[in-house]
């Protein structure tokens, strides 16, 4: 006797769980998958006239953190996080900032900035792009400038083919690796999708040893098909230079 044919229903097949892993491409054959990501955030206060009393403080707490002077400021600092464990933004960060010396500085949460490592399922070694890369950025001691700013795509670029999005991506692409391979700028590209404030859909950090690169590398991806026909909105930019980095990760 035949077994029955089982029709699955529309709920049914709906109430499959998604897939949220990062992918790479295939390593020895294999595509690499994974459940990890780094997790960024950055923080920036004002009336800091002292700097150097915010040294101590993030030395003992172990945290990962970089903490950068703002150039638009000259009381200003911004203190960036990395974790893969983002209950660290609420709990070992959030009792270091709420204690002296980081409880008397005044807040600046328009440029409050948070965001999680991603792929795009090409690349050729997914942990180091997901973990190792970003931190390798951050803790450079020879990349001492930042600018770090949102942005938000405009819908038509989802209603795009998947072959036209790859064209204006690889454009945008192209350039970011021209600078990075020539040693003028290297990025860390984020996703913010519901972690924004704003509801910005990206985050991206630019690093290098001089300003003008930075500043330049914005001023040319402006040309691209991406940014002058499919980004609604950029920023606001928080420009900064490095003033300690707590600690250098083992990379």
């Amino acid at each position: 006797m035949e077994s029955p044919v089982k029709v699955h229903s529309r709920e049914e097949k709906a109430a499959e769980p998604p897939d949220i892993k990062e992918y790479g491409a295939p390593k020895e054959g294999v595509r690499q998958a994974s459940d990890k990501r780094l997790f960024i955030q950055l923080l920036v206060f004002t009336e800091c006239l002292d700097p150097s009393k915010l040294l101590k403080p993030l030395e003992a707490s172990g945290l990962e953190a970089v903490v950068y002077l703002d150039v638009n400021d000259p009381r200003g600092v911004g203190l960036l996080f990395a974790s893969e464990d983002p209950a660290l933004f609420t709990d070992r960060a959030r009792k270091l900032l709420t204690s002296e010396p980081f409880s008397s500085l005044k807040p600046r949460p328009e440029l409050t900035m948070i965001g999680r490592t991603y792929s795009s399922g090409f690349e050729p070694d997914l942990e180091d792009w997901l973990l190792r890369k970003p931190r390798r950025n951050l803790f450079n001691e020879g990349l001492s400038w930042a600018i770090w700013y949102p942005l938000r795509r405009t819908g038509e670029f989802e209603a795009l083919s998947k072959e036209e999005q790859r064209g204006i991506l690889w454009e945008h692409a192209k350039l970011g690796m021209g600078y990075g391979a020539a040693g003028f700028a290297h990025d860390v590209r984020l996703a913010c999708h519901g972690l924004d404030a704003h509801d910005n859909e990206f985050l991206l950090g630019i690093v290098s040893a001089d300003l003008y690169p930075l500043s330049r590398l914005v001023q040319d991806m402006r040309k691209t098909q991406q940014t002058s026909k499919y980004i609604r909105s950029m920023g606001p930019f928080f420009v900064g230079r490095v003033f300690r980095r707590f600690p250098r990760p083992s990379l």
